[in-house]
């Protein structure tokens, strides 16, 4: 293939599939922006941190009073998840729904402090500015589908990127690197820009594209561990009655798990029948203490009987994958010099998309305008002919 039809074929790629995830890719910029710095707005919304400051060293209630504190809170409902948000130290968060097997969906969240075991608040994360931002970002309130569909324009905004790539090298062998030709008219002008501004936000344009395909297979990612080392964990209890009973204690449950995994803390505990978990188990979630590590998770399972861990494993890499991808998507690993970096480069594309459609309208307008006067041209020279066959 001589070099002019590779150019040309990548012209077509790069207009294609720049042109079909464009929209998309502009409404996953914009509300990327504000989930950026989601913390920061709450803390500049006056969001004051739910726990009160007590002396270093005081005792923390058990996790089992903390638990009956919650449902003494919501008397019909069961506990299905415990978890921890690290940014609210010193509290606790429950997750409750009306039975075990509940619609996901559909859940209360109560917040406990660790050292009263006082209800501090029962939020509703389903609301507000930033829930609807995180909905659109993720799925667009389509579930599964519309992650799936955003995965897609995911893969066709790096093959954007690569053809950008093969097309931007013949140009940069013709003129210098960076070049913005000022003199010429505005689409040349918007055009050297819009290929300078590719160039510079190529690595990190292929990190959140190829972060964020990853991060759209979550379900299935998660389905895979569930179908895979979770069956296999939970093997010897296939045959198994059901659970009845009192179940024994949570904190024995964390004990064993951190006696087990030393150097680790609990990040997330699923109750016995919830899908993170099986009907004879707790599934205790770990976390290493470092930017990376605590984004490795180990599950260890606990019969939630007899209160013995029956086994403790490295999650899968793929599962790994998908849990470091999705801070690193938002830039969520060195604080707020990184989220201003990243918030800078989401700039940076937003122009790259809007000048992209800019220069697309404006050559689809300078090849209409040349087809018309042509067209005229030939009706000229078509009048002048038979002009002159007349005489």
């Amino acid at each position: 293939m001589s070099s002019v039809k590779k150019i040309q074929t990548w012209f077509q790629i790069h207009k294609w599939t720049s042109l079909i995830c464009t929209a998309f890719l502009l409404m996953l910029c914009i509300t990327g922006l504000p989930l950026i710095f989601h913390e920061e707005i709450e803390e500049l919304e006056g969001k004051p941190h739910m726990a009160k400051q007590v002396p270093a060293g005081t005792p923390k209630a058990s996790l089992d009073n903390l638990a009956e504190s919650a449902l003494a809170h919501y008397p019909k409902k069961v506990i299905r998840y415990v978890y921890w948000d690290e940014h609210e130290q010193n509290t606790t968060a429950f997750s409750l729904s009306d039975s075990i097997n509940a619609d996901p969906n559909n859940y209360t969240t109560v917040i406990v402090d660790d050292h009263t075991a006082e209800v501090l608040e029962t939020p509703n994360y389903q609301e507000g500015f930033m829930y609807i931002m995180f909905q659109m970002h993720v799925d667009m309130f389509m579930g599964i589908g519309g992650k799936l569909f955003l995965g897609v324009m995911g893969l066709l905004f790096i093959a954007a990127i690569v053809s950008g790539i093969m097309l931007y090298g013949p140009i940069m062998k013709r003129f210098d690197f960076g070049m913005i030709r000022t003199e010429r008219s505005t689409r040349l002008k918007w055009l050297d820009l819009h290929n300078l501004l590719g160039v510079v936000t190529i690595v990190w344009g292929v990190v959140v594209g190829f972060t964020g395909v990853i991060n759209t297979a979550s379900e299935i990612v998660l389905g895979l561990w569930q179908a895979g080392q979770l069956s296999e964990m939970t093997a010897p209890y296939k045959n198994a009655g059901p659970l009845t009973g009192k179940l024994s204690s949570v904190d024995q449950a964390v004990t064993l798990t951190k006696q087990a995994a030393p150097g680790m803390e609990p990040s997330l505990i699923a109750y016995p029948g919830t899908p993170f978990s099986s009907k004879h188990h707790y599934a205790v979630f770990v976390k290493g203490n470092t930017p990376l590590t605590k984004r490795i998770i180990k599950p260890a399972l606990i019969d939630a009987k007899k209160g013995v861990l029956t086994d403790l494993r490295d999650m899968p890499w793929f599962v790994n994958a998908l849990f470091i991808s999705q801070p690193l998507h938002f830039g969520d690993y060195g604080g707020l010099p990184l989220k201003i970096i990243w918030a800078l480069f989401d700039i940076a594309t937003i122009v790259i998309l809007g000048s992209g459609l800019y220069l697309w309208f404006a050559r689809n307008k300078a090849t209409r305008a040349h087809i018309k006067r042509l067209d005229k041209n030939d009706e000229e020279i078509l009048t002048v002919q038979a002009h002159s066959e007349n005489v």
